[in-house]
């Protein structure tokens, strides 16, 4: 349960980001509109990160492929219209990742670390998904992002 302060903090944060209006992003012939979301931890702490939103099942195709630099509080945001058992890749993705799979409520339920660059084999979900939060490898470990935090976001309900 979120207590009320931090509920707030994490309103405010959340509340700020909307206020600017979403951006696309260019990348190579592809467009991501970006926004703002953050990740409450276990222990309380509002991080918030800049996001791509792969919508289209061609933004989501491409998502981070031939990228070769990503900003340490940036990551893409890929949402799906039901929860459902997923994999990922990482072909043609120069970039190591942390994958985290969301479900509908935008608790985390599982973290694939530090992803091998250019592989093609899958990255199961382990649980049903309805979003996967893509961000630069060791970020999870590094602030202590954890399966059970939440990702708060308008699409979760936040």
């Amino acid at each position: 349960m979120v207590r009320p302060l931090r509920w707030f903090m994490l309103l405010l944060v959340l509340l700020t980001a909307a206020s600017s209006a979403v951006v696309p992003a260019r990348a190579g012939e592809f467009t991501f509109a970006t926004d703002y979301l953050a990740i409450e931890t276990g222990d309380g702490r509002i991080l918030p990160f800049s996001v791509e939103l792969a919508l289209t099942p061609e933004q989501r195709a491409r998502g981070l492929m031939f990228r070769e630099a990503m900003a340490p509080d940036a990551g893409m945001l890929f949402l799906f219209d039901r929860e459902a058992p997923r994999a990922f890749w990482m072909k043609n993705t120069y970039l190591p990742l942390d994958i985290l799979f969301l479900d509908r409520t935008g608790r985390i339920v599982s973290i694939a670390a530090d992803t091998e660059p250019l592989s093609e084999a899958p990255i199961p979900s382990g649980a049903p998904a309805k979003a996967v939060l893509e961000l630069n490898a060791g970020a999870a470990a590094a602030l202590g992002i954890a399966p059970g935090d939440r990702v708060a976001y308008r699409a979760f309900g936040m």
